[in-house]
Order: structure tokens, then C-alpha cells, then sequence
């Protein structure tokens, strides 16, 4: 079965609105931004967004002929990377956004704001490039 492209662009809308969310975010003073509010708003949405890639990543996977859907989120990354969907620069940044994707959800309270704060200002272009190799990605398909 082919890739679902709708299910696709669908995804990468949502990763479209909560980045604009995560950017407006970033652009809040450090004292502003340092508050558990503001700091669970860009956590869930940082969240959203690391979801949003891996469901992308595994429906993509699935429609490729012999893809593990049980993969894990590191599997995910490795398994793009393999297929030539993204390049291997952006797998090293999916393995990282993996393992945040993991201490989000099962580490939450070792998550400091301060960290937080860093990541939405310094870290959102990863999530740009995934955005743009996927969507070449489906227009080639």
C-alpha cells in the first residue's frame, strides 16, 4: 500500500502549528518564560511535535515493503535513514529527538525549565529539516 500523503501533510501541520506555538514561546525573556505554566505549555507542545515526527516516521516505515511496525523511536530514525527518506545528518538528530521524546514521557520530573527554555530557542530547525526532507520525500512518490 502506498504512503498515506494526506496522513502525511496532515502530521506536518501539526508540527507547523506547534512549532509557531514552541517559537512564540522562545521568544519570551528567560524570566518570563521560567514559570511551570509557560514551561508545561512548550513542554506539551515540544512533545506533540516529537510524537507528531515518530507517527510520521512509523506510517511511513509501514507502507515500505518489510518494515517492523513495532519499531521503537530510535528504530524509526535508523529506519528512515536506511531507506534513503532522510539523510543521515537528520537520523542523528531524530536518535537525540528519541531519547527527549523518552525523558519527556517517563523522566518528566528531571525535565528542568532552564532546559526547556534552551531547546525551544536553539533546537527547532531539526524539526524543519524533518519537515522538508518528508514532504521531497512523499512529492517523489
Amino acid at each position: 500500500m502506498p504512503v498515506d500523503k494526506l496522513l502525511v501533510k496532515q502530521r506536518l501541520a501539526l508540527i507547523s502549528q506547534y512549532l509557531r506555538e514552541l517559537e512564540e514561546l522562545a521568544r519570551l525573556p528567560k524570566a518570563d518564560f521560567l514559570n511551570i505554566r509557560t514551561a508545561a505549555s512548550a513542554e506539551s507542545f515540544l512533545r506533540r511535535s516529537l510524537e507528531a515526527v515518530f507517527d510520521i516516521g512509523r506510517h511511513i516505515l509501514a507502507k515500505n515493503r518489510g518494515a517492523n511496525m513495532a519499531l521503537e523511536y530510535r528504530g524509526i530514525a535508523q529506519g528512515l535513514a536506511d531507506k534513503g527518506i532522510i539523510s543521515s545528518r537528520l537520523k542523528q538528530q531524530l536518535l537525540k529527538m528519541a531519547g527527549y521524546r523518552n525523558r519527556l514521557v517517563h523522566l518528566y520530573h528531571q525535565v528542568s525549565e532552564e532546559e526547556l527554555y534552551e531547546i525551544i530557542r536553539h533546537n527547532l530547525k531539526d524539526f524543519k529539516s524533518f519537515q522538508e526532507q518528508i514532504l521531497e520525500y512523499i512529492s517523489r512518490k
